[in-house]
């Protein structure tokens, strides 16, 4: 979203309240409109855009938890932040499960309360900046992401694109290599031609010999007519070889004759076609190592690597999750017939710190499991596998500055849930010298879900 104007709608019966949290909030860099009711926040909402309400419980006329359902009707993504009396700090925690985002006590801490709405900015934000993305949805890449390795990706496949140069695409499974092919083949002048798709690790070697170049009548036993290979049915277009590491050694013989002289043999065929495709292959194979080790051609590796666009694993790029949740729930939703209107900040801080082996395809099947099982329009908690909820480990990208980490704390012996996380607060805490900011930073939550924990496993009083 191109506009960093912060706006907030304030809503509460108390005027010396609101002349404090705008006072507090205008210094944050704010801009705050108020109400004293439901009622008039109502009149100024649906012709003003607001980034985040904060909302006080008990109100007369309109309460804020008819309010809360009233906004989400204008725009389901809306963040509110309940204001409670400490004694009513229960209706809140009811209220974050009916799609409150978070709750603060009267009186709200300074800090506090421009921590929490800050977050709330920044999650408003994802949101509007995945609407952009999906209303952008025709446009050549359709990648969801825009974290900084994204858009090196990204930029990279706008350069390319246009060009004729074959392409190795490079990244663990998972990783979404075919979109970056399918992005290239669309921002190229072969865009109105076809895309055909190869993967070289779904066929054995003589198998997808036939397929790739072809294969006359009585060519083989079964061959009863001619069959156009790929590269034939790719003439004018694009030619993804996917798993091209997987490729029988000879093989590869052949595809190098194929890009070096633009011409195919026919299995059985004595005339050679010639062939007017581009490649564009993809492997999560190291091929320099498998080059080392014999198992790929040197000189095809240097013919296919004109240009290397790296993928990288989902865990290097965490802050693209958000993105991904709030995109991949709704084709989701659409796919089990579930409306899904938003997830807990718990259930989103969990994804965060899962190290994801298996990338956007694992997201993606993690998504569809609380989908499936999920009885209201929001997810949380307890809808995540066990291995999500386990302890987590920090990871950073190989491009980040150093940061503080949080230790591992795991155990041969079967322990439980709540004495996971109570140890991996203990060793966040231990690593950070018991710095509470630090210790939810390397945690990756808030400070407020931090204070919470630890009072929980009553660790309030360490020192």
């Amino acid at each position: 979203m191109a506009d960093t104007q912060k706006i907030a709608l304030v809503v509460d019966d108390e005027p010396s309240l609101r002349m404090l949290v705008r006072a507090v909030l205008e210094d944050d860099g704010w801009q705050v409109h108020e109400a004293e009711s439901g009622e008039k926040a109502l009149e100024i909402f649906p012709s003003t855009t607001i980034h985040a309400a904060l909302v006080d419980m008990r109100m007369d006329g309109m309460n804020g938890t008819e309010l809360m359902d009233k906004l989400h009707k204008f725009e389901p993504g809306l963040p509110v932040i309940m204001l409670t009396a400490y004694g009513n700090v229960g209706s809140a925690v009811v209220a974050m499960k009916q799609g409150a985002y978070d709750y603060l006590t009267k009186p709200a801490d300074n800090e506090e309360l421009k921590a929490v709405m800050n977050k709330a900015w920044e999650y408003s934000r994802l949101l509007n900046e995945n609407a952009r993305l999906k209303s952008a949805a025709s446009d050549n890449i359709r990648m969801i992401g825009s974290s900084r390795a994204m858009l090196q990706v990204k930029d990279l496949i706008e350069q390319a694109g246009p060009s004729e140069a074959t392409i190795l695409i490079l990244g663990e499974s998972g990783t979404g290599k075919e979109l970056v092919a399918e992005g290239l083949h669309r921002s190229s002048s072969r865009s109105d031609k076809p895309l055909i798709k190869v993967n070289c690790a779904a066929l054995p070697a003589d198998l997808l010999e036939s397929e790739l170049f072809g294969y006359v009548k009585g060519a083989f036993t079964g061959a009863a007519n001619n069959k156009p290979g790929r590269f034939q049915l790719a003439s004018g277009g694009t030619l993804f070889l996917d798993e091209i590491g997987e490729m029988d050694p000879v093989l590869q013989a052949k595809i190098l004759r194929a890009l070096q002289e633009k011409i195919v043999e026919p299995l059985g065929s004595v005339n050679p076609v010639e062939t007017d495709v581009r490649i564009i292959a993809a492997t999560n194979r190291d091929l320099k190592e498998e080059v080392k080790k014999g198992n790929f051609r040197e000189d095809l590796y240097y013919r296919l690597s004109v240009l290397e666009i790296r993928i990288p694993p989902l865990r290097e790029r965490t802050e693209d999750i958000p993105l991904l949740v709030s995109f991949l729930l709704e084709k989701l939703g659409r796919k089990n017939k579930k409306k899904i209107r938003t997830v807990s900040p718990a259930f989103l801080e969990a994804l965060t710190m899962h190290d994801w082996p298996g990338n956007v395809r694992e997201l993606e099947n993690v998504l569809e499991r609380a989908v499936i099982l999920s009885r209201s329009e929001r997810l949380g908690t307890d809808l995540l596998p066990p291995q999500i909820l386990s302890a987590p480990v920090v990871k950073k990208a190989p491009h980040e500055e150093e940061k503080t980490t949080v230790p591992s704390t795991e155990t041969d012996s079967p322990v439980s849930l709540d004495n996971a996380e109570k140890q991996a607060l203990i060793a966040a805490l231990e690593a950070n010298n018991d710095h509470r900011e630090r210790t939810a930073e390397a945690l990756g939550i808030s400070r407020r879900t931090l204070q919470y924990k630890l009072k929980k496993y009553g660790l309030t009083k360490r020192k």
